[in-house]
């Protein structure tokens, strides 16, 4: 199963479509986040429930909009 996520990028350039990227989860007593390393992008907060399996994806899409750059990883569940 594949789970794709959003991370939040605050400059274009640090990553490519296509490119595998590793993640480092950070845990609070109530979420987790993870972050693109080294520190390229930072995900939103997921309930500890939801945890990701996978500490590697693959980039998807990189998206920029009015509120900044966002990639879309795919990781493998």
């Amino acid at each position: 199963m594949k789970r794709d996520v959003v991370f939040k990028m605050e400059r274009p350039g640090l990553v490519e479509e296509g490119q595998r990227v590793e993640i480092t989860e950070s845990v609070t007593p109530f979420n987790v986040n993870y972050v693109v390393e080294p520190a390229v992008a930072m995900s939103g907060l997921f309930r500890l429930n939801d945890r990701l399996k996978s500490r590697e994806g693959i980039v998807k899409e990189i998206e920029e909009n009015e509120r900044g750059y966002y990639i879309t990883v795919t990781f493998e569940e």
